[in-house]
């Protein structure tokens, strides 16, 4: 068995301790059971994660109007500018 030290935030350390009390268990047995748990059970689980998980922390960190991408009137004054600066229409 490969001995390991980790340090936790006082508040996983509880959360370890109290899960560790209810199952009568050392808090070593806890943590090697929620590892095993992530690493080995869920190896094959493919987590889908959508556009907006992946970009979730840029959502509203650019300037610009609330409702760019549903007013029709943003969307045609974006159109305009590409076709300005060059762009071909995509569509």
């Amino acid at each position: 068995m490969q001995t390991i030290s980790l340090k936790f935030p006082a508040h996983l350390g509880r959360l370890v301790e109290t899960e560790a009390k209810r199952r009568r268990v050392s808090k070593s047995a806890v943590v090697r059971a929620c590892v095993e748990e992530v690493l080995v059970n869920h190896r094959h689980t493919v987590q889908q994660l959508s556009c907006a998980d992946l970009m979730g922390d840029l959502v509203g960190s650019q300037p610009g109007p609330t409702d760019a991408s549903s007013n029709k009137q943003h969307l045609e004054k974006s159109l305009l500018k590409d076709h300005a600066r060059g762009r071909a229409d995509t569509h």
